[in-house]
């Protein structure tokens, strides 16, 4: 017998080895193997077996030489031949990553689960709860694809279905899927389904700051085919799971569902292809749905569940507060509003949540004399001022840090153009680290932390500080996107939003869409209990979202926007994809940008395709780690016609890397 085989790292055609006589041969086909290659071992994917070979093969055949079974899942490779062809990528690629997943190195640093949280009792399911739980659950019964979106309020109770339908899945035998947007809060997933199922349940988390340990187990679990809950965030939807059963997509509109590098694979598209295919049911849940979600619900008739109060405490109050009219105060980031507010939660023991979607000490810095702002030498991005603590003598180090590479250079004394003193250096902007320093100094009793990228770096560091805020032992808590999700703080009463508009400039279609629901979000962590709760919005401009800042009114929101969609084509009304191009080489790129746009141009002529070419264009972050990017948009109404010219573009003749994404920032 004999075994035809696809290299993981080498763009080889299927090659053919020998079975060695000891192996099982039911279970060949899409495991993984080692073989020989010339004077080297290769891991291979086994494609298929034969008993036969070619007659033209005038050469005696080498045996394998291992074997490694993956999980029985006999959709498995249904689902990803078709994600690869989605992606516009080989398949072979996503056997790849299921190999790392296994050989990976331990990471230096491990979650430590809290294990110090008390066990919680089940709560009853609320008359609304239970009429969604209803409509969904025969079909994790009877294996039917159905997808539905649960459009809930924030604190309206989405997680007590999703835990009521969890047990009735591993009660039918079947495994289930749980993916978040954030790795912090697959662990606070992680943690409360612990506590508050059945003990027996096996619940893993799968994700960066999964032990290698803990993948092991989980890889021979599959194996096993034992019944599972699996959460993570991007990881997990890759996993070959043969009892697969449901999949929950919660917080579903959250843009960090996809994937940032290539192939950007943005998970709940992955999620949708794979309970269609595996004929089962996905919940998707959010107070903010997706413009396309809620589009995609209408338009194919997925089921929309809505719930529209909260499970406890009431919604907060919001105040507009413009920050360029509120003068003569102490600082110009904290209006007299918020300053008030403040000062009269933390007389009452209340917790307060600053929310500023920018990390580090400032912006930039520019020079007043000439203009000049100190730039990334190996990115076109200006640098960020942060304060950073010396590890050696605890001194406060002023740095000027790239946000995409490693560089970062000591704050200068002078202008690094003109040479001009300190005092010409102005800071400008605002960062987390500069609104901690500025809070100290209004309230220097109060217990500060910081809750952003830099944070939440160092995993033990992050969960430490999301104990201590849940444990009343932190006051006031500054953060970025990572804490507008999915956190349940009950003693939170004030929300202040500081520069709420930072935002609405981005140049993509969606910049409205995604500041509301960072909006909303952020607000909905205020009032979870009976307390009264206050959201205040600092804001420069004028803008049509803060008629919506009120979550009751998001459903007004989606019909505003839907029709702004229409009128200007953008999706969901039509398809929309982006072809990237990178090179080292400045004058080469802009060489093959304009022969691959050429040939694109060329293609859609010739072949009669109802479609729009955008660019090429230089992107606002035109340079990252000294590699240079183009791109190249396209819009039309079949998804199909822009994957076939995508793939019409003869790459080989290229000497940049170019990539291809459907429905960037989805």
């Amino acid at each position: 017998m004999y075994i035809q085989v696809k290299l993981l790292n080498r763009a080889l055609p299927t090659l053919t080895y020998k079975v060695p006589e000891s192996w099982d041969i039911n279970n060949l086909i899409g495991s993984f193997v080692k073989v020989p290659l010339k004077n080297q071992t290769e891991i291979a994917y086994i494609e298929d077996i034969t008993y036969k070979i070619s007659s033209t093969i005038n050469f005696s055949i080498k045996e394998a030489h291992s074997i490694e079974i993956i999980p029985k899942d006999r959709l498995y490779n249904s689902f990803v031949k078709q994600l690869s062809s989605y992606y516009a990528i080989n398949y072979i690629y996503f056997f790849k990553r299921i190999y790392q997943f296994l050989k990976e190195k331990e990471l230096k640093e491990s979650i430590e689960l809290n294990n110090k949280l008390t066990k919680i009792d089940s709560i009853k399911l609320t008359k609304e709860q239970q009429y969604i739980f209803n409509k969904i659950e025969p079909n994790i019964v009877n294996n039917k694809y159905y997808p539905s979106l649960i459009y809930g309020v924030t604190g309206s109770g989405k997680t007590e279905i999703y835990k009521q339908l969890i047990i009735s899945a591993i009660e039918q035998n079947k495994s289930v899927l749980l993916l978040l947007p954030e790795v912090s809060l697959a662990i606070e997933f992680y943690n409360l389904l612990k506590l508050q199922l059945p003990e027996n349940f096996i619940i893993y988390g799968f994700h960066s700051a999964t032990s290698i340990k803990e993948k092991r187990l989980l890889w021979h679990d599959l194996n096993q085919n034992k019944n599972l809950i699996i959460i993570g965030v991007h990881l997990p939807i890759l996993l070959p799971i043969n009892n697969l059963g449901l999949i929950i997509v919660d917080e579903e509109h959250d843009t960090n569902f996809q994937s940032q590098k290539h192939p950007k694979i943005n998970v709940k598209e992955a999620s949708l292809l794979r309970a269609k295919i595996y004929n089962i049911p996905i919940v998707m849940g959010s107070a903010t749905p997706s413009i396309t979600s809620l589009y995609n619900a209408e338009k194919f008739g997925w089921e929309i569940f809505e719930l529209k109060e909260r499970f406890a405490g009431n919604f907060p109050k919001i105040q507009l507060v413009k920050l360029n009219e509120n003068k003569n105060r102490k600082n110009f980031w904290i209006t007299k509003e918020l300053e008030k507010e403040i000062a009269i939660r933390l007389e009452k023991k209340e917790q307060i949540i600053i929310f500023i979607n920018r990390r580090g000490y400032s912006f930039f810095i520019q020079c007043k004399e000439c203009s000049n702002i100190p730039t990334c030498i190996n990115c076109s991005v200006s640098l960020t001022v942060h304060n950073k603590k010396d590890k050696i003598n605890k001194n406060i180090q002023n740095l000027l840090i790239c946000h995409y590479c490693t560089y970062f250079i000591e704050e200068p004394k002078s202008c690094i153009k003109c040479n001009k003193k300190e005092d010409s250096l102005i800071k400008k902007g605002i960062g987390t680290q500069q609104i901690v320093t500025i809070l100290e100094k209004l309230f220097p009793t109060a217990k500060i932390a910081r809750a952003d990228l830099d944070s939440t770096v160092n995993k033990k560091n992050w969960q430490q500080i999301m104990q201590k805020f849940n444990a009343n032992e932190i006051d006031i808590l500054v953060g970025t996107q990572t804490i507008t999700k999915g956190y349940n703080f009950k003693n939170v009463t004030l929300v202040g939003l500081l520069w709420a508009d930072i935002n609405l400039g981005l140049p993509f279609y969606n910049a409205a869409e995604v500041t509301l629901q960072q909006l909303i979000q952020v607000s909905g962590r205020a009032g979870r209990q009976s307390k009264d709760s206050l959201v205040i919005i600092q804001t420069m401009l004028e803008h049509k979202i803060y008629n919506y800042i009120n979550e009751t009114e998001y459903r007004n929101f989606y019909e505003y926007e839907i029709k702004n969609r229409a009128l200007l084509r953008y999706p969901p009304y039509i398809r929309f994809a982006e072809i990237e191009i990178k090179n080292k080489d400045a004058e080469l790129i802009e060489n093959e940008i304009d022969l691959i746009s050429q040939d694109i141009s060329n293609y859609i002529l010739k072949n009669n395709l109802k479609t729009i070419m955008l660019g090429p264009v230089e992107p606002p972050v035109s340079m990252i780690k000294n590699v240079h990017i183009r791109k190249i948009y396209l819009k039309c109404h079949e998804i199909n016609n822009l994957i076939k010219i995508f793939m019409s573009i003869e790459k080989d003749q290229y000497k940049s890397q170019i990539f291809f994404t459907p429905n960037p920032l989805n």
